[in-house]
């Protein structure tokens, strides 16, 4: 089974889609395709750097802190 969605457009958008595909001679679909993987990579390292943050931040002692009292044999 495929899932159906239904996508809007501004008006702007069309026409760049139209004039865009003309200058490049590329296919609307294919530039559409290629601009949708660009956006999910952007969000996915967002994501992975957001998720990087918050791990540093599981801590609220500085280096010295977290050593200290700390004895290696």
């Amino acid at each position: 089974m495929k899932d159906t969605i239904n996508i809007e457009l501004k008006q702007d958008t069309v026409d760049n889609l139209l004039a865009f595909s003309e200058l490049l001679k590329k296919d609307i679909n294919k530039m559409m395709e290629e601009a949708l993987e660009q956006y999910f990579e952007n969000e996915q390292k967002k994501l992975i750097e957001k998720g990087i943050e918050e791990d540093s931040t599981m801590t609220n002692l500085d280096y010295n802190e977290f050593w200290d009292d700390v004895e290696l044999d």
